[in-house]
Formats: C-alpha cells, structure tokens, sequence
C-alpha cells in the first residue's frame, strides 16, 4: 500500500457554520435509531415541527452533499466517485439526521414549560419568521447569493444601518455566535477523529485540539460573516417591531432553554456526521492508495 498524500497541513475542515436558533449543529457509517418514545414527547416534535425542523434538515442534507462532493475533490486521490456519493448519501440519512436532532431537543428541554414557544411560533408573526428563515436558508445555498448576503451584512454594519443593529442585538440575546463557533469546532475535531481513526494519519488528541484551536480565529470570522449575511437576509422582510420582540423571546428563560436545545440536537447531528465523513475519506484513502 502506497503511502496516504494526506497530511494535517491539508485537511479541509468543515467550515460551514454550525446551526444558529434558526433551525438553523455515527461512531461508523451509520446513528443508531433508538425508540423515539425513550427521549422525544408529542408536545417537543410538535415544537419542531413548528420551527420546520424537517425542511430544515432536508436543506442540511443538500448543503452536506455538495460539501462532501468538494472533500472528495480535495482530499481523495480519484476525486468524487460513485462509491464515495453512495457512501455520503448514507451518512446524510434524514432519518437519521431527524432522531439525532429530537433526541438532544427533547432532552434538553424535559423541564422546560414549551407551551409559550409553541404559541409564539403558531402565531402569525412566529409563522412568518420560519419561513423567511427557511427562505433564506436554501437562498444561501447559491454561492452567488450567498457573496451578496455577506457583502451587505458588512456594508450595513459599517454604516451602523438599523438592519444591522437589530440583527446585532438578536445574536448578542441568545449569544448565537458563540455557540455557533463551538459547534464549528467540536465538527472539526470529530472530522480529525474520524481521520485518525480511519488510519489516514496519526495525531493525538492533544493535536488535533491544538489544531482546531489554531484555526479558531478564522472559524470565528468565517461563521461571523455567514451568520449575519443569513440572519439580515431573512429577517429584513419582518414587520417594524417584529424582531425586537422575536429577541425578547431569546431572552426570556423558555427562548434561551429552547436555543441551547436546539444547539444541543443540532451539535450531536454534526458531530456523528463529521466524524463518519472523517472515517469515509480515511477508508476511502486506503483503499485507492492499495
């Protein structure tokens, strides 16, 4: 067997931003699917379903796709294939997606009273807010779009215009970009695991934390600029006084339990997948390297 081309100075880490309170976060190839009435309620599948978990997760899945498509480019000796689309497509299982997210959502909030977040989000205004979050989701799926949206979250912010502010303020509640930085690390730490436990290299823990705490600097810039180019672009079309109230709902003790939750589904999603995508592209590596 030839030696592997990869080196830790040519992993591409997954720099896509971890999921925000938008709905946007595998120890193989595969999550285990354990009995949804151990962790999930009615009443907490109801709530995401509410917040359009499923699309949500749907557009996860095309983004993750096109992402694995640019990693075999990147990393695999032969580039994209069949075998690794085929391999891909198992990990980015909806399903499995779906239980990893309910699982950590209802978990986290099993003492939580949710009856005045499903209220908000079953109103007209709550209403609204999902979908132009879910609008501008698979908006920034276009890289074109995606360019602008940033573009005119950094013109806005060096002019102090009021779309900014609000936005702004919204993050700061429910201290979004923060969370969105440590869930952008843990998936390139699991990416590096699966790596190295897919025999691709060898590194310690203590290097691959040093390495992913190296490149923090620009995991933050990067997930700041596409967090405020997604959350300007969805929420401009709000009503005067919409979002102020939306950032009243992150900061009461309900909205802040329902955004750690969502944090909390999300981030076990992203891990199992960065890892089994690490562990894939190892396997996948070997064997074109025999």
């Amino acid at each position: 067997m030839a030696q592997s081309i990869l080196s830790v100075e040519n992993v591409t880490l997954i720099r896509e931003p971890f999921m925000t309170l938008i709905r946007t976060a595998v120890a193989s190839l595969c999550i285990a699917f354990l009995p949804l009435t151990s962790f999930a309620s009615e009443a907490t599948d109801r709530l995401l379903a509410s917040l359009g978990m499923e699309r949500m997760i749907d557009l996860m899945r095309e983004e993750g796709q096109s992402y694995a498509v640019e990693l075999a480019e990147e990393m695999l000796p032969g580039g994209y294939s069949e075998n690794w689309g085929a391999v891909v497509s198992r990990i980015y299982s909806t399903e499995a997606m779906q239980t990893s997210v309910r699982r950590g959502f209802a978990n986290a909030l099993q003492d939580v009273d949710i009856a005045p977040l499903q209220a908000f989000f079953d109103a007209p205004m709550g209403k609204t807010i999902v979908t132009l979050e879910l609008s501008a989701r698979e908006a920034m799926m276009d890289d074109a779009i995606e360019e602008h949206a940033k573009e005119q979250a950094r013109a806005y912010e060096r002019a102090g215009d009021d779309a900014f502010v609000l936005v702004d303020d919204f993050v700061k509640a429910g201290d979004l970009l923060e969370a969105n930085v440590v869930g952008a690390m843990n998936s390139n730490m699991q990416f590096y695991r699966g790596l190295v436990d897919g025999g691709a290299f060898e590194l310690s823990e203590e290097q691959i934390l040093a390495d992913v705490w190296e490149q923090e600097q620009e995991t933050r810039a990067d997930t700041r600029d596409w967090l405020y180019g997604f959350l300007i672009m969805a929420y401009s079309p709000l009503a005067p006084g919409d979002l102020e109230l939306y950032t009243e709902l992150s900061k009461t003790a309900e909205g802040a339990a329902m955004n750690a939750a969502l944090f909390e589904g999300f981030d076990s999603m992203y891990s199992d997948i960065s890892y089994a995508l690490g562990l894939a592209a190892a396997r996948a590596m070997k064997v074109e390297d025999i």
